[in-house]
């Protein structure tokens, strides 16, 4: 690519040569000039295309790296695969809506674990993907034992998740596979539509990057909804209940307003009462009994 930028800027100053050299009549001094003012310029240039030529150097050298990733061993590429459905999830979930390398009742410990309320319960996100067979096809386009044999390895991937991840009463009765390369989603959509629809029968959805990020937006959706309705739920709960308790009150208020409207009726009968016996006992002071 260097060598390309050289030889383009290498063309374009033989033309403006040529340029110059088909006005002999312009002034030697302004000539000087256009041509000290040109050189000012063509470093310039110079030194941008030499800066864009680094960065596309060190481009290629990330390209490079990626692809290293990709072709290399097992280990590695199970490890990008973990990190970037971890980063995905990361992104959008809640953090208590998700576990990574959690062990499951059977033993065995999934990539990502999406905790979802059952039904349907958890629902296991599984992030290795046979790889080796898709380099061979890549590089046996023509070769369909190549392609039978990528497919073969990716339906016997989709029937080991179908067979750990898929627990009654446990998990959800669907998984996802997760292909970290949307290239590589693409090809087995296009060229293996039958293995999709088999993917489908065991309940194992594909998914990349993209159409994960979608699934997990919706999920975040879904959940916060329960949740609402959750908090509505009790909330309702305890609004019958203050009710209950509104009601119970009213009712022991009015038999206390009952209690206080008969003490009332009592206290003015004594009233009266004690009106009569003043009296009385007023005239049996002021009798004469004949005693000196």
């Amino acid at each position: 690519m260097t060598t390309y930028i050289f030889v383009l800027l290498g063309i374009i100053i033989v033309l403006l040569i040529a340029i110059l050299l088909r006005k002999p009549t312009i002034d030697i001094s302004m000539l000087r000039e256009d041509n000290a003012r040109l050189r000012e310029r063509l470093a310039e240039r110079l030194g941008a295309l030499t800066q864009n030529a680094i960065e596309l150097k060190n481009i290629s050298g990330d390209i490079a790296n990626f692809k290293n990733i990709l072709m290399g061993n097992k280990q590695a590429r199970g490890t990008f695969g973990e990190r970037q459905l971890e980063d995905l999830v990361r992104d959008i979930m809640p953090p208590e809506t998700y576990a990574f390398q959690s062990v499951l009742a059977t033993n065995v410990k999934p990539d990502c674990i999406i905790r979802l309320p059952y039904p349907p319960g958890d629902m296991v996100i599984d992030s290795k993907f046979p790889l080796e067979s898709y380099n061979r096809m890549l590089e046996n386009p023509k070769d369909a034992f190549a392609h039978k044999q990528f497919e073969q390895d990716v339906r016997k991937h989709i029937d080991a998740i179908a067979e750990k991840y898929i627990i009654t009463g446990v998990t959800a009765e669907s998984a996802m596979m997760f292909i970290a390369s949307e290239s590589i989603f693409e090809t087995i959509h296009r060229e293996f539509p039958k293995t999709i629809e088999y993917a489908a029968r065991q309940k194992v959805f594909l998914v990349s990057p993209s159409t994960l990020w979608a699934t997990l937006n919706t999920i975040r959706a879904v959940l916060s909804d329960i949740k609402i309705k959750r908090v509505a739920a009790q909330v309702k709960k305890e609004l019958d209940l203050l009710l209950t308790d509104l009601t119970r009150l009213s009712d022991r208020a009015n038999n206390v307003s009952k209690h206080f409207n008969l003490a009332q009726n009592d206290i003015e009968l004594l009233q009266i009462s004690v009106s009569k016996i003043t009296p009385r006992a007023e005239k049996l002071r002021d009798m004469d009994f004949g005693e000196d």
